[in-house]
């Protein structure tokens, strides 16, 4: 058999692998945890971020309720993503916003009603870039003035973890995966790891993805524990969880959307639930607002493929193994890739056609990356990494992306 392969079967090769494994689980060591509680929690978060956090301080939906369980939530809120920005509507950091369900919400051991109340103490935990961490803190800090609320580091105490891979992508959790919604420490009865369901005074579980239903399930959980669900063989590395969100062009962090530079409708978070339009006032409200009432985006952050002259992406390696492939924990560590390596963020993409700059790459992982691209020429077949004309770059249009955002880019294309 010819080691080589085209550069489709290898990327069809990878992806089928890594969406035929079942649920993966990994535990996102980029991600940090941080606490905000105080009466003027939600008020504080609603003048800052992008998303409507006011959500977080309305009744619990009787729809988002699991089955009843000592000690367990009745209801539970589900978690929302959304931004912190500069004044001028640039990107800073990102936030996976949780609020633990309060006492009063959850039935107390008996099961026969509920639990003491919080006297209106209100907690919201956030799943942040680990690597700014501290710095996010300070920024807060300097916003908190005389708003009453505490902001706490709490990374030693929590871990931030992501379920995806086959079986998960685009399900209703209620529904077709009852499980990872309703089972964990606080979603309902974990048949699995009762004895832990029932001794947590505060509530665990997994969650849809606030983002997009095909990136699968997330969940902040207690340091230390393994989350419910966890195969022994499915806990993988992170690097998968990155190639799993490449295929699908969707950045997270401050280490992959640039800090002080990034649109964030470039970054497409629109469409990714982090944007309220109606929310009102909030830090660099202004530029988001006009561009999107403007109502054309013409560069948008995109996946891509990068190829040698050969058409080559990738190469399998010697005495490769679908079966013991799919067990491992490094699944797709076998990426040898030919242009490995020599694609880097900030690596310029040019058409060589007409010698225009398109954009740059902004995240790469062996021969798959996303990069924000200008939409007229973006699908092209003729893009290639400026000073390495060797190596071509196809960009790939996502499957979520809204039917509207194909019409922008016909119309820029005619603009």
């Amino acid at each position: 058999m010819h080691r080589f392969r085209s550069s489709l079967l290898s990327h069809q090769r990878c992806l089928h692998s890594l969406q035929n494994a079942g649920p993966l689980c990994s535990h996102l060591k980029s991600r940090s945890v941080i606490r905000f509680s105080g009466p003027d929690t939600i008020k504080f978060l609603q003048g800052l971020l992008s998303n409507d956090v006011r959500r977080f301080g309305e009744p619990p939906r009787e729809e988002n309720s699991p089955i009843p369980t000592p000690n367990v939530a009745s209801v539970v809120v589900p978690p929302m993503y959304a931004a912190l920005l500069t004044p001028q509507g640039r990107f800073l950091y990102d936030l996976f916003l949780y609020r633990p369900p309060r006492p009063e919400e959850k039935l107390d051991r008996t099961g026969s009603g509920p639990g003491n109340g919080s006297g209106g103490s209100v907690e919201i935990l956030a799943d942040v870039d680990n690597s700014i961490s501290d710095e996010l803190l300070a920024t807060l800090k300097k916003y908190r003035l005389r708003s009453k609320v505490d902001i706490d580091n709490v990374a030693e105490d929590f871990s931030c973890w992501q379920r995806y891979g086959r079986d998960l992508s685009g399900k209703t959790p209620t529904v077709e995966e009852p499980e990872a919604d309703s089972v964990g420490w606080g979603g309902g009865v974990d048949r699995a790891d009762m004895s832990a369901s029932h001794s947590s005074d505060v509530g665990w579980q997994w969650f849809k993805d606030p983002r997009l239903g095909c990136l699968g399930f997330r969940g902040i959980f207690p340091s230390g524990t393994m989350p419910p669900l966890v195969e022994s063989d499915k806990e993988t590395d992170e690097e998968n969880y990155l190639m799993w969100r490449l295929e699908k062009g969707i950045a997270e962090g401050s280490t992959e959307i640039p800090k002080g530079e990034a649109i964030p409708l470039e970054y497409n978070f629109a469409g990714l639930n982090a944007i309220s339009f109606d929310k009102g006032c909030y830090v660099g409200q202004e530029l988001i607002a006009r561009t999107h009432h403007r109502g054309v985006i013409r560069k948008r952050l995109l996946p891509l493929k990068f190829l040698d002259n050969n058409g080559k992406g990738s190469l399998p390696p010697s005495g490769f193994n679908e079966v013991n492939y799919l067990t491992t924990t490094q699944l797709i560590h076998f990426v040898i890739s030919e242009v490995e390596g020599k694609v880097t963020p900030g690596s310029e993409v040019i058409n060589t056609a007409s010698g225009k700059k398109l954009g740059s790459v902004t995240t790469a992982l062996g021969f798959r990356g996303m990069g924000v691209l200008r939409l007229d020429d973006a699908f092209k077949d003729t893009l290639t990494i400026q000073g390495q004309e060797d190596i071509k770059v196809m960009a790939i249009r996502p499957d979520w992306w809204p039917a509207e955002w194909f019409q922008d880019q016909q119309h820029t294309a005619v603009a």
